[in-house]
Order: C-alpha cells, then sequence, then structure tokens
C-alpha cells in the first residue's frame, strides 16, 4: 500500500508537525542520568508528558512479592523502593482494530569513564543531524518517537478502532522486571513494537542472556612473603579461561536462525573487585559476567554449563579444590527467542515501512536481549523491535541520527492507522 491515502497523508504531515516537539522531549529525557536506582526524573518527564498528552498515565510499581514465583522474574540484590514503570492508555473510540502496545526503556548504563567523552553526556547537543549524550539512541529518542507517533493520530483529528498503550519501563538493561511487572499487571496488546536503535529493521530472534558473579577466596599476607600467600586475583585467571572455553563452545553448535554470525553468544567481563593495597596479597576478589546463549538453550541448562565449568577448573587447583568459588546468578537469566517472519504484524510493519521508503526492512538478528522476552515468552504479542539509527550505545559518544527518530515516528503512525484502523 503506498501513501496514496489521504487520511494517511494527514497522519504523516501531522507527525512531521510535530518533530519540535518530539525532538524536545527526547532531549529532556536525555538530559536525565537515569542509572540504575536514579530513574525518578525521567520517569516524572514520562509521566508529565503522557498527563500532557491526555493518555492517563498509571504508575506500576515491581513488587519482587508478587512477581517472585513468575518465571520471568530476576532476583537481583538492590531494592524496589520507590522505583516503578509508567504506563499511558489511549482508548479506542470505536472497534473492528486490533490493540497495540509501544514499549520503551528509560534506564540507560554509566557513561563512565567521562575522560573518553568529548561532551557531557547529560547536556544534549543536535549536531550535524545527530543528537548526542547518553541515552539519545538506546533508548530515550525510541521513546520520544514512539510517543508521538500516537500523539499525530490525535493532532490530526483521528479517532483509532482499538486501544493503544505507551509503556516507559526501567531495568531493561539489567534484569528485565519493569516490563514483566506491567505484563504482570495486565499490560498487554495484539502488537508490541519497541523502537531499539537497530535502525530500521525488523527483530526476528535474539540471544539469551545470564549474569553472575564468580567470588573466590585466598588468604592476606604481607609482600614480604608472598609465597606464604593466595592471591585471589591470579585465582579468577583460570576460572575465566575456563570460561572462555565454554563461550567457545556456545559459539560452536546454535540455532539454525543464527548460522549466518560467526559469534553470537558473547562472555564479557564487565566488573572485577578486589585489593585496597598494592604490597598486601589480596585474600579476595570477585568477577561479574554476562554470557550470551542461542535459542535453542535454555537459562537453566546454561546455569549448569557455567557451574559445572566453573567446578571443574576449580578442581584442578589444589587451593580452589579446597576453597572452591562462589557463584551467584542475579539480573538477567532472559531466554532467547526466535520468531517467523511471516507474522501479520511483521508483514504490516514491513509495509509501512515499504511505502514511505519504497523497500522492505531487512530482518535484524541481535546478539543482545531486549524486553522482548517478557512478551514473547509471557504475553500474547506478536512483538518487535524497529527503531531509530544510532552509534556508540553503551559507550562514549552515544548519539541518534535524526533523521531516523522522525522516520521511526511515521512507520510506527503508519503502524497505528492500519493495525488499529483509524476512526473519523
Amino acid at each position: 500500500m503506498s501513501i496514496d491515502d489521504k487520511k494517511e497523508q494527514k497522519l504523516l504531515i501531522a507527525v512531521d508537525k510535530l518533530v519540535p516537539e518530539m525532538i524536545e522531549f527526547a532531549m529532556k529525557l536525555v538530559a536525565q542520568p537515569s542509572t540504575l536506582g536514579n530513574e525518578a526524573p525521567a520517569l516524572a518527564i514520562m509521566e508529565k508528558e503522557l498527563d500532557r498528552l491526555g493518555y492517563s498515565p498509571e504508575r506500576i510499581p515491581i513488587d519482587p512479592a508478587t512477581l517472585a514465583n513468575h518465571p520471568g522474574f530476576a532476583p537481583v540484590p538492590w531494592v524496589y523502593e520507590n522505583r516503578y514503570n509508567v504506563v499511558g492508555k489511549r482508548p479506542a473510540n470505536a472497534i473492528g482494530g486490533k490493540s497495540a502496545l509501544f514499549n520503551g526503556h528509560l534506564d540507560v548504563v554509566s557513561p563512565e569513564p567521562l575522560e573518553r567523552w568529548s561532551r557531557d553526556p547529560f547536556d544534549p547537543v543536535e549536531e550535524n543531524g545527530w543528537l548526542h549524550g547518553r541515552g539519545s539512541g538506546d533508548m530515550k529518542s525510541g521513546v520520544a518517537a514512539m510517543t508521538y507517533a500516537l500523539r499525530a493520530v490525535d493532532a490530526a483529528g483521528f479517532g483509532l478502532c482499538a486501544p493503544v498503550m505507551i509503556e516507559a519501563v526501567i531495568e531493561e538493561e539489567c534484569s528485565g522486571n519493569g516490563a514483566l511487572a506491567c505484563l504482570a499487571a495486565g499490560i498487554d496488546a495484539d502488537a508490541v513494537l519497541i523502537p531499539e536503535p537497530f535502525g530500521p529493521t525488523i527483530l526476528t530472534a535474539q540471544v539469551g542472556v545470564a549474569w553472575f558473579k564468580v567470588v573466590l577466596k585466598g588468604v592476606s599476607k604481607h609482600v614480604l612473603d608472598t609465597q606464604g600467600g593466595i592471591n585471589a586475583i591470579e585465582k579468577c585467571f583460570p576460572v575465566i579461561k575456563a570460561l572462555r572455553n565454554l563461550e567457545g563452545e556456545l559459539n560452536a553448535n546454535r540455532h539454525v536462525a543464527f548460522e549466518g554470525l560467526i559469534h553470537p553468544s558473547n562472555l564479557n567481563i564487565g566488573i572485577i573487585k578486589s585489593g585496597d593495597w598494592p604490597s598486601t596479597v589480596p585474600a579476595k576478589a570477585e568477577f561479574h559476567c554476562r554470557i550470551g546463549f542461542t535459542p535453542d538453550i535454555s537459562f537453566d541448562i546454561v546455569r549448569q554449563k557455567v557451574l559445572r565449568t566453573i567446578a571443574d577448573a576449580a578442581a584442578s587447583d589444589p587451593w580452589m579444590s579446597e576453597n572452591p568459588p562462589e557463584v551467584e546468578f542475579y539480573g538477567f537469566r532472559s531466554e532467547g527467542h526466535f520468531t517467523n517472519r511471516e507474522v501479520p504484524a511483521f508483514q504490516l510493519l514491513g509495509e509501512c515501512h515499504n511505502s514511505l521508503t519504497g523497500s522492505l526492512p531487512k530482518p535484524y538478528i541481535s546478539t543482545a536481549t531486549t524486553d522482548l522476552r517478557a512478551f514473547i515468552h509471557f504475553g500474547k504479542a506478536q512483538a518487535t523491535c524497529f527503531g531509530p539509527v544510532a552509534q556508540n550505545i553503551h559507550a562514549e559518544n552515544e548519539c541518534v541520527l535524526i533523521e531516523s527518530i522522525i522516520h521511526t515516528a511515521r512507520v510506527y503512525a503508519l503502524f497505528l492507522a492500519r493495525w488499529c484502523q483509524l476512526f473519523e
């Protein structure tokens, strides 16, 4: 379908007129350093904007007691007091369409080390067609695009034949408990679109992800007697090497959807802590890991593989065999998934992109995880990601192409028109 339909033309004109407001809203969100536990200011801006636009925002808390028995819940060492998600709802004006939900996360990763940035990461700047700042790509510009795609429907004077929800969540970057809490609270739809910064592609598969930490013991000594001590840092080395071998094993046998990728299952040693004095043998060390795995392997299987790998590495070391490493899984315990590209919502999304560009979007196979995990495994929706083009997400000098933010909003607006159906 081309944009010959006068109603759709009117809708796209409304999107274009809203671009200044949309970019301003994105910049307001980027200006908030919404790292883990510090999401409240960004949530407040989101809640205020949804209220201003007439979408009746509601706070959805994350209650570990309520979610404890949910198979998707990820136990974490931090607390959820005064932390929540925000959901706005636009009710249907008539019947006949299918419901839609836009999901986006407001949490961002740390910008450290700050000296590697060419500017303040939380002082958003437009430059040469790019919006710069931590979270600009991952994924506050996408949140602005999805919000203003829906706003364009109202601005163009249309109604919809099905309800639409806008969901802004926390902890996409570490647990997935934000989206899961919303789903457990009944927030679901026939289609879910997430504007992750993978560009104008349709995500059909993503890896599963597990987080865990390993704690190793040693014996503290003054350096005049290093041979009498046991250096806990050095005991990390053979364990990490063994985990690298496990990474190789996971990449040797993988799901057919990932055959075109050389290395889809990535191990990252993301945190290491030990010692407090150069002249003291450290008696304790810990390192934290993220490991990915393709959809043919479950979290439980990966967990057992990790435990066995670490136990085997410890067994080959006289000290560690008597003082085995302690392993704790926390945060992500997400299953991977693979979805047929031909499902109706994906086909329609591709047609919307094609109507604007003359080409169909390519499928995207993700070696990271997203909040799709909650909807695919526990909801009813046909769910995928389609979003802006970004650079340096999770790195210094993150930025997002402004033109791609606008394109995302235009595609999402067309999707609402065709999926939910416009009502005059």
